[in-house]
C-alpha cells in the first residue's frame, strides 16, 4: 500500500516541476514522468526517515537496491536516478539542501534495447497486404518495398522526390539527418514495383499536378505526414497477421539484420542505413547473432 506523501515533500516535488517547466520548456508527459519518479521515492521514505530534504548517499543507494529487489529493470532505476539528480540539484540552487545526495553514484549499466526485428517471412506477409488492385494499395506496397529495399527511415520515405531517384541505375540520393545526403542502390523488386506505381497510379493521386515532384503522393497530392504511413503500416500488420511489436523503423530494422544475416559487410550496411558512427550499426549484430542462435537452438539436434 502506498504511503501518503506529506505536505511538505508534496510541496518541494510541485516547486520542481513548476521549475522544469517554466525553464525548459518540457512536455506534460515528461514533468508527469519525472513527477511519478519523485512520488515513488518519497513513498519509500514515507516507511522510514521520511523527508526528502533528510536524504543522503546512503539512502539513496537504498532506495536503487530497493527497486532493483522489486525486479524493476536498469533502464527504469537509470531513470529514476536522473529524476532524482535533477530535483537535489534544484534543492541545491534553492538552498534547501546543503549536500547534493546523488554526488557519486554511478548510473546502473543499462544495454542497448535490441530492435524488434521482423523475419522474412513476415516481411513477405507484410509486404503482400495491400490491395494493390487500388490506386493507394499500389502506392503502399512500393512504399513498403521501399523502405525494406533500401533501409529507409519514414520521413525519408515520405519525403523523397523524383529527381532523387535514378531508375537507370537503380539508386536513390536519400536526405538523411542534419541534411547528410547518401546514395542507396535499391533492388530489382523495388524497381519494378516502382515503375508499375508511377504508371498505373501516382497520376491519379497527384490530382492532376503534372509537374509536381512528390514520388509517392497522399490522396490529396502533395507528400505525406510520417505519421499517417506509419498509421497505415500498423493496419497492415494487422491484416499480415504480425504479432512483433511494430515501430516506424521496423521495416529499417529487418534490411539491416537481414543483411547481416546473409554475410553483409557491417561498414557497408553502416553507409547504407547513414549512420555517422559505427558504434550505432554495431547494435543489429547483436539482433543477427541472436538470430543465428535461435536458428542453432531450433534446428540443431543438440541445440
Amino acid at each position: 500500500m502506498k504511503a501518503e506523501i506529506s505536505p511538505e515533500n508534496r510541496e518541494l516535488i510541485d516547486a520542481y516541476l513548476d521549475s522544469i517547466w517554466i525553464e525548459k520548456g518540457l512536455s506534460r508527459n515528461t514533468i508527469e514522468s519525472y513527477g511519478r519518479d519523485l512520488e515513488a521515492l518519497s513513498n519509500w521514505l514515507e516507511t522510514g526517515k521520511g523527508r526528502l530534504l533528510d536524504v543522503n548517499r546512503a539512502d539513496l543507494l537504498a532506495y536503487l537496491a530497493h527497486r532493483m529487489n522489486l525486479g524493476l529493470n536498469a533502464r527504469s532505476t537509470a531513470r529514476a536516478l536522473s529524476s532524482a539528480r535533477s530535483f537535489y540539484r534544484f534543492l541545491l540552487r534553492e538552498n534547501k539542501v546543503s549536500i547534493d545526495p546523488t554526488l557519486q553514484i554511478d548510473n546502473p549499466k543499462v544495454g542497448r534495447k535490441l530492435p524488434d526485428v521482423l523475419s522474412e517471412q513476415e516481411v513477405d506477409r507484410l509486404l503482400e497486404a495491400p490491395d494493390v488492385d487500388t490506386s493507394l494499395g499500389l502506392r503502399d506496397r512500393t512504399m513498403l518495398e521501399f523502405l525494406y529495399a533500401a533501409g529507409l527511415r519514414v520521413s525519408e520515405l515520405v519525403n523523397l522526390r523524383m529527381t532523387e531517384i535514378n531508375l537507370r541505375q537503380g539508386v536513390l540520393r536519400v536526405v538523411g539527418k542534419g541534411n547528410k545526403e547518401r546514395l542507396v542502390p535499391v533492388g530489382e523488386e523495388a524497381l519494378l514495383w516502382l515503375d508499375r506505381f508511377i504508371k498505373e497510379s501516382r497520376p491519379s493521386l497527384l490530382k492532376g499536378i503534372t509537374a509536381a515532384d512528390v514520388v509517392f503522393p497522399s490522396n490529396r497530392g502533395d507528400f505525406m505526414t510520417r505519421q499517417a504511413f506509419w498509421y497505415r503500416i500498423k493496419a497492415y500488420a494487422r491484416v499480415a497477421d504480425i504479432r512483433t511489436t511494430l515501430s516506424p523503423h521496423t521495416l529499417r530494422h529487418a534490411f539491416a539484420t537481414h543483411l547481416l544475416n546473409h554475410g553483409a559487410d557491417l561498414r557497408v550496411v553502416q553507409l547504407l542505413l547513414g549512420h555517422s558512427d559505427l558504434t550505432t550499426t554495431q547494435i543489429y549484430t547483436h539482433v543477427a547473432k541472436h538470430r543465428l542462435k535461435s536458428v542453432h537452438a531450433e534446428h540443431h539436434p543438440r541445440g
